[in-house]
């Protein structure tokens, strides 16, 4: 039985796009992305989900006096059409413990870096302006911290000298698009198994 993947996004959504398309071509065996939702109205990532005829929401912030009472206003929408898998996919809100705890184990997120390195919302400009030579993209778990969850996948992007954020950036959602993914199916298929803070996958 496929299970339903809600994908939460604030923006653009080309890692939705990448999500959907994974879908579709089989790369993502076992989910389909059953919900898309927003926290802000203008999101493009709506729009993605509508010209593939996914249901896309926008949940207003606004309707809510705090961010758990938002948040359990969200797992309720969530619980009703029985998503199985929540994807973060550009989603700007940072999630209560009330909505970890309710989705345990069953929330992803992907970073611009090389966790536990440059967390955070400025992740690719932190790398730059450090200096490294090597950044990438973590594919993990959410838990009640900032980007501090188990990690599922990690891949390497080299830092060019003249590399601006932007140029960065570009390569870094191009490894993104794939990670992500494959990331989703390995979870979805039941693949990776949490032992304290490591990820194990099995490979088979």
């Amino acid at each position: 039985m496929m299970k339903r993947i809600a994908v939460l996004a604030s923006g653009n959504g080309s890692n939705l796009q990448a999500i959907i398309e994974a879908t579709e071509s089989g790369v993502i065996r076992d989910g389909t992305v059953a919900l898309v939702v927003s926290d802000r109205t203008n999101a493009y990532a709506l729009e993605r989900a509508r010209k593939k005829n996914i249901a896309a929401s926008y949940f207003s912030p606004h309707k809510y006096s705090s961010r758990e009472e938002y948040d359990r206003g969200l797992v309720t929408y969530l619980e009703r059409r029985q998503i199985d898998l929540v994807v973060l996919a550009g989603f700007m809100r940072l999630l209560t413990p009330y909505f970890v705890l309710i989705f345990q184990h069953r929330i992803l997120n992907i970073h611009p870096a090389l966790l536990p390195s440059f967390p955070g919302e400025h992740g690719v400009a932190e790398a730059l302006a450090y200096g490294v030579k090597v950044t990438g993209c973590t594919v993990h778990f959410v838990d009640e911290g900032v980007d501090t969850g188990p990690i599922i996948l990690q891949e390497a992007v080299h830092v060019y000298n003249d590399d601006t954020s932007e140029s960065l950036h570009s390569r870094i959602h191009a490894v993104e698009h794939r990670l992500y993914p494959k990331a989703i199916d390995l979870v979805l298929r039941d693949k990776v198994t949490i032992k304290g803070r490591r990820c194990i996958i099995d490979e088979g």
